[in-house]
């Protein structure tokens, strides 16, 4: 696309300021590494918008301390006391959601699942955030542990500007059927084939 033209005429009656403000869809998946750093890349951009962020983790162990984290809150901190870019929330799945009641005990993953999804619908519906990064949520999905079909009305239906990227390997085919934007990661070559471990500062 030289100089951001598109292939492509849209007849879709939209303005052109209307059409490139559209909220989208996003799915990162592939066997490739990269799913959820170019997710977070996204919420960099977003927090120079000065969008509103939020950050749902699923799967990843509570222990996990990743960059990504640490750098969006301290972007968060910084819109907190200055008001440049935009507010950052991260939720994790392995250290209860944080607006859960019954964070701290053990409760099954499932559930776990099904609770931060219900939270993240709530929140679609009041318009809480511009974009909201939910990370390894195919694999629920696929397990089964939260509904594909209601995930899918909810993300169509949802009201206002608001982003929403997916990450994780397998998405569900009804969940590209309506996104806007799929990429998917392919891995050509990585030091994991011959046995090495991921580094900091790289994986993670």
């Amino acid at each position: 696309m030289a100089q951001g033209q598109t292939p492509i005429q849209a007849a879709d009656g939209l303005t052109t300021r209307q059409r490139r403000n559209s909220p989208l869809v996003i799915v990162h998946s592939g066997t490739g590494k990269g799913k959820s750093t170019a997710a977070f890349g996204l919420a960099l951009r977003g927090w120079n918008q000065g969008w509103s962020i939020g950050v749902f983790q699923f799967v990843k162990s509570a222990k996990w301390r990743i960059g990504e984290q640490a750098a969006l809150a301290a972007l968060d901190q910084v819109h907190r006391d200055t008001g440049a870019g935009g507010p950052i929330e991260w939720h994790k799945m392995g250290s209860g959601w944080s607006w859960s009641r019954k964070a701290g005990t053990e409760e099954d993953h499932a559930a776990a699942a099904r609770e931060g999804w219900a939270e993240i619908a709530r929140r679609l519906a009041e318009q809480t955030h511009q974009l909201y990064v939910l990370d390894e949520f195919t694999y629920v999905l696929k397990w089964g542990w939260v509904d594909v079909d209601e995930v899918v009305e909810v993300l169509t239906n949802r009201p206002g500007y608001q982003h929403v990227v997916i990450t994780g390997r397998d998405p569900d085919p009804r969940l590209i059927e309506i996104a806007d934007v799929v990429t998917e990661m392919t891995k050509v070559k990585h030091p994991f084939d011959r046995g090495q471990k991921g580094q900091r500062g790289i994986e993670w």
